[in-house]
């Protein structure tokens, strides 16, 4: 086991009606707010209405930003930071999933910086300051609202680039699994693929000892597993929704990475697939992850076993463990496809023209490698892409 430091202060403040303490909650930072949120659904829901009476009735005053989409785009971030800069806004309050909430940490580190918010993203400056962020969680999926993530896509060049600094985790995300219960089922399905990716990235690793951390991530995966069809099928199950939130948060809060190195190869790859061709984040990783497993599942054949035995109840061939490893993966991808999921390129819509591009994007050209349990080069990319045709 590594070294490591677990801090994970976000508070969370989970189950029905939560949201009614938005203002009280919101209050304790701040007196003017940026409200963000994304489409119309919010407003349909009530949601909306709630949430601003909740913080009007603290006291709160509110200035709004809507129009978050997936893979939230830098230029909406931008007219963000202009809007607080005017506004003199002191807390930014997102309303929303991954989307909403990774373009509100993007605004909050934008606002007291002179430069462009995307050098931050570019990885040509680290954030010194932000503005805190709270959150109201509606959709189970990107972990955002208890990460030190952010994800953000810049149209100029079609590139999808993350960061992670501590300044930027939420102070308080509020959880009521109620809310998801109109989500649609694809949205649901693609939700639940990206808590499993944030899983599995961490699980796949070289370091040794952290029996603990692969129990975590094992009971993690299974608990996705076995609620995601419930779920499916009874769109108000509220104990599997709770089910599928809690575990999606605690996914992305750290708490299953401790003292392991973990992946991320999957998430780079996938990032390049949404920033050309804007799908859906849980549906190009349901794409990736079975095709990076079968490039790498070599490197530590044990490991997959031990996931095709712990999480699928693969029985293990013991004269024949790469058997064992790719049924593993194998179940993977048919859970994936079962809850309607693609498992392909070509089922996104994705064409193997700009396999070198998405390549050489996701190393730079070969300026660095991607991933931990195996280095990749531009080149193993090109081969995980064909993997996933």
């Amino acid at each position: 086991m590594d070294n490591f430091v677990f801090h994970s202060p976000t508070k969370i403040i989970f189950g029905k009606d939560t949201e009614l303490q938005a203002g009280g909650e919101t209050a304790l930072h701040a007196k003017k707010v940026l409200l963000h949120y994304g489409g119309g659904s919010v407003k349909k829901s009530g949601l909306y209405d709630r949430v601003k009476k909740a913080l009007s009735d603290a006291g709160v005053e509110i200035v709004e930003l809507g129009g978050a989409q997936p893979n939230p785009r830098l230029k909406l971030v931008k007219e963000g930071i202009a809007l607080c800069r005017e506004k003199g806004i002191e807390f930014i309050l997102a309303v929303g999933g991954g989307s909403v909430i990774d373009s509100a940490k993007a605004i909050a580190v934008g606002v007291p910086y002179s430069g462009e918010v995307w050098d931050f993203y570019d990885g040509k400056a680290v954030p010194q300051n932000a503005l805190p962020v709270g959150v109201i969680l509606t959709i189970p999926a990107a972990g955002s609202e208890s990460s030190p993530s952010s994800v953000i896509t810049n149209d100029d060049g079609a590139f999808k680039r993350g960061l992670t600094v501590e300044l930027i985790r939420p102070v308080f995300a509020i959880m009521n699994p109620v809310l998801t219960f109109t989500l649609p089922a694809y949205q649901t399905a693609c939700g639940a693929a990206d808590i499993m990716a944030h899983i599995m990235e961490r699980y796949f690793t070289n370091t040794t000892h952290v029996e603990f951390t692969d129990r975590l991530c094992e009971a993690g995966l299974k608990t996705i597993i076995s609620n995601v069809h419930d779920v499916l099928k009874n769109p108000e199950d509220y104990g599997a929704r709770a089910e599928v939130m809690w575990t999606g948060s605690v996914a992305h809060n750290d708490l299953f990475g401790t003292g392991r190195e973990g992946d991320w190869a999957s998430h780079m790859i996938e990032h390049e697939i949404s920033g050309i061709y804007d799908v859906a984040h849980g549906a190009g990783l349901a794409v990736v992850f079975p095709a990076w497993m079968k490039y790498v599942y070599r490197h530590n054949v044990q490991r997959f076993v031990q996931f095709a035995n712990r999480v699928w109840n693969v029985d293990i061939d013991h004269e024949n463990p790469e058997r064992t490893a790719l049924e593993g993966i194998n179940r993977l991808e048919r859970f994936f496809a079962s809850i309607g999921l693609p498992v392909t390129l070509p089922q996104l819509g994705v064409k193997d023209d700009r396999f070198d591009e998405m390549a050489k994007k996701c190393t730079r050209n070969d300026s660095f490698t991607v991933g931990g349990f195996v280095k990749l080069k531009s080149s193993d990319v090109h081969e995980i892409l064909k993997l996933a045709k």
